[in-house]
């Protein structure tokens, strides 16, 4: 029996909100067993400024069914100003600073980031679930992609992880979690996308590091787990494909081992949710994230809107 797109949609924007409040609440507490008594037991799983994003492209896409990158970032500083206190990252302040003080737009702010090359780190990545559902099914996937990225990341290292990362969380849309894959298949298509030689290097380990069952923590080492989407991508989609059946396995490793943890949990969580569906998410901790019914609108809304 296959699961429903729509149940894949709900899993994927779940997935990913409760995946960047794992991680969030790992920065805290980063002892796996500690972490799992914590999420079983708070009031609320609180997501970060990676899920606030992610909601402002869902929305802006349910509305408007494409993207005004002016209006987004808009949306974007908007939210920052309302609760700043989510985590923002020096470069999104700076980017809002640059767009109220000089008055240019968000993509020539984003660019003039660490002396003219624009951010290579993986918030792009970790925030562009939405518009991976809206196009999944268009074959300019990299240009719908770049287009929302460059909003706040305009460094080819950071714009090509986020198009990896989303067509991996449309893998998981398509994928049957009743049929086996193949690891090295997966990986060539998605190397296939990258225009980065330090991204396709670092994808191309993953097979072998599974098939021979590194250590997570060795892997993290091999990979990288800095904030540059050339590391943090590859360990996020390692912990997807070394646990694919599992959601609370792919998340936990993703988040335990340092690094950006929200940003790797809201990548791992995603591609986790895309492919299990929201069935393969344990219930108890979908009701403690907050926002969950407006999460799940949206998802609702983003299928309804792709025709699923």
């Amino acid at each position: 029996m296959t699961i429903d797109r729509h149940s894949k949609f709900l899993g994927a924007m779940i997935g990913s909100a409760l995946g960047d409040a794992i991680g969030n609440l790992a920065n805290r507490i980063p002892e796996r067993e500690y972490l799992i008594d914590e999420i079983n037991s708070t009031d609320a799983l609180h997501y970060t400024e990676a899920t606030v994003m992610s909601m402002a492209i869902a929305e802006m896409l349910v509305v408007l069914q494409d993207i005004d990158g002016q209006r987004l970032g808009n949306t974007f500083r908007e939210h920052y100003l309302a609760e700043p206190w989510r985590g923002y990252g020096e470069g999104p302040r700076k980017i809002f600073e640059l767009v109220k003080q000089e008055g240019i737009g968000f993509h020539d702010a984003a660019a003039r980031l660490h002396d003219g090359a624009g951010s290579w780190g993986c918030g792009a990545a970790a925030h562009i679930l939405p518009a991976a559902l809206f196009y999944h099914r268009e074959e300019d996937l990299y240009q719908h992609i770049q287009e929302v990225a460059i909003i706040t990341h305009s460094n080819p290292i950071a714009i090509d992880g986020a198009v990896i990362l989303a067509r991996a969380e449309i893998k998981g849309i398509h994928m049957n979690v009743h049929r086996p894959f193949s690891l090295a298949v997966i990986i060539e298509r998605l190397s296939s996308l990258s225009r980065v030689a330090a991204l396709r290097s670092k994808l191309r380990l993953i097979p072998e590091l599974i098939e021979q069952e590194v250590d997570t923590r060795d892997a993290a080492k091999s990979l990288g787990i800095g904030l540059g989407a050339h590391e943090s991508v590859p360990f996020a989609l390692y912990n997807f494909l070394r646990h694919p059946h599992t959601f609370m396995e792919c998340v936990l490793n993703a988040t335990l081992h340092g690094g950006s943890r929200s940003s790797l949990g809201a990548m791992a969580g995603a591609m986790a949710g895309a492919y299990l569906g929201i069935e393969g998410i344990p219930d108890d901790w979908r009701q403690r994230l907050e926002g969950n019914q407006h999460i799940e609108t949206l998802a609702r809304e983003l299928a309804a809107r792709c025709g699923e």
